[in-house]
């Protein structure tokens, strides 16, 4: 054992600065604390959450985004690690919702694509409509996102519109988006699952203009004030989006 004569200062010194450099060390080592965000997703779709932070003292600080970078259709399981705190320009900041960007393809070509939103927003305190984690598992989110099929242009060409809604426990879509509240003081190192399911069948997007037939739906002669079939009703062919002539959706023929 060491004694005290054999302690000189310039050996404490080096014992301070090696100390001072474990405790920093130790610092830096310290992860912020956060919460996994899943997603499972139809074929062709994609998610790339926005989280978005705010000040925690009221003072000037500004808020800022978090960006994370979508992940592609190869790309299974979506999982991303969101922290629960933030620092911008010395500001302490705490995570206040997360915004979902839903991408769905739905043809070949880039642009055969549309657009929803899903969310999370985070609590401070508890409501009455806010779901508690399980013992054991992630908490999970279901949603549906539905395809509405409407034609657009001089020439009738079909695109298709996206529209992503929560279900219910009893499977039954709701009228808000895809998603729910989270309670702050019980995300840090929990997993929230989003699963999102794709509608079996699609709909126009107009329901009025179109008539559904033992063929499929037929396309009306329509008013653009009203978007209304004609009584009797009148047809007009339109174009898929590879150029064929049709009369009928989505068979193209009767």
């Amino acid at each position: 054992m060491m004694n005290e004569r054999h302690m000189s200062p310039r050996f404490l010194r080096v014992l301070f600065v090696n100390a001072m450099a474990f405790v920093v060390s130790g610092c830096s080592m310290a992860q912020p604390e956060h919460f996994t965000f899943q997603a499972e997703m139809p074929e062709n779709f994609t998610i790339s959450p926005v989280a978005y932070y705010a000040s925690t003292s009221g003072d000037s600080c500004s808020s800022k985004n978090r960006i994370q970078s979508g992940q592609s259709i190869e790309t299974r399981p979506v999982e991303f690690k969101l922290p629960l705190t933030d620092t911008s320009r010395g500001c302490s900041m705490v995570l206040t919702n997360v915004v979902l960007h839903i991408e769905g393809q739905w043809g070949k070509r880039e642009l055969d694509m549309s657009l929803q939103r899903a969310g999370l927003s985070i609590l401070d305190e508890p409501t009455e409509t806010l779901r508690p984690f399980p013992a054991s598992g992630p908490l999970v989110f279901q949603g549906q996102c539905q395809w509405f099929f409407r034609t657009m242009g001089p020439y009738r060409y079909i695109v298709k519109i996206l529209q992503c809604r929560a279900l219910d426990t009893n499977g039954v879509v709701q009228k808000s988006l895809a998603g729910g509240a989270l309670q702050r003081d019980q995300l840090a190192g929990k997993t929230v699952k989003l699963v999102l399911t794709e509608a079996k069948v699609e709909l126009p997007y107009f329901r009025r203009s179109w008539l559904e037939t033992s063929k499929g739906w037929k396309h009306c002669i329509d008013t653009k004030e009203s978007f209304r079939c004609q009584s009797p009703p009148i047809f007009t062919s339109f174009k898929m989006p590879d150029g064929r002539d049709c009369t009928v959706y989505p068979n193209c023929t009767e």
